[in-house]
């Protein structure tokens, strides 16, 4: 499971004493975990899809400290988030391109917003971004 890999690299940041992986993959752990209690609690089983959108949320976090540190004129903070966005996003799957998310799109018979955001957040959950199928299903 990718929480395995992530808590290895963990493992390995502390060994290289690395403390910009190790305190971006200590919050992402934590989260997991905090998740996987609440998942436990309503019988639910955490799968990599979840750790996919803990890592994805961690990233965004990371991504608006980073503009507070730059428009704070801390560039050697904003250095340290990057590091850490940079670092996370390697565990990401591959995104999908516009051109593929439009094929997928053509291929559907209702091309209704709804529709097409259902079908994109269960079928290809951490593979896309969201909000650049919206704005191809607001083009169309």
């Amino acid at each position: 499971m990718l929480i395995d890999e992530l808590k290895k690299a963990n493992i390995l940041a502390m060994k290289s004493k690395d403390k910009n992986a190790r305190a971006c993959l200590s919050v992402v752990i934590n989260k997991y975990m905090l998740l996987n209690i609440e998942n436990r609690k309503n019988n639910i089983e955490t799968t990599d899809a979840d750790v996919v959108k803990v890592i994805q949320k961690v990233i965004k976090e990371l991504q608006d400290e980073k503009k507070m540190f730059l428009e704070g004129n801390r560039e050697d903070s904003a250095k340290g988030s990057q590091y850490q966005i940079d670092f996370l996003t390697k565990y990401l799957p591959k995104m999908m391109s516009e051109e593929e998310i439009r094929k997928i799109i053509d291929g559907l018979e209702d091309k209704s917003m709804k529709n097409v955001m259902t079908t994109f957040k269960k079928d290809y959950a951490g593979q896309v971004d969201m909000s650049l199928v919206s704005k191809i299903v607001r083009s169309l």
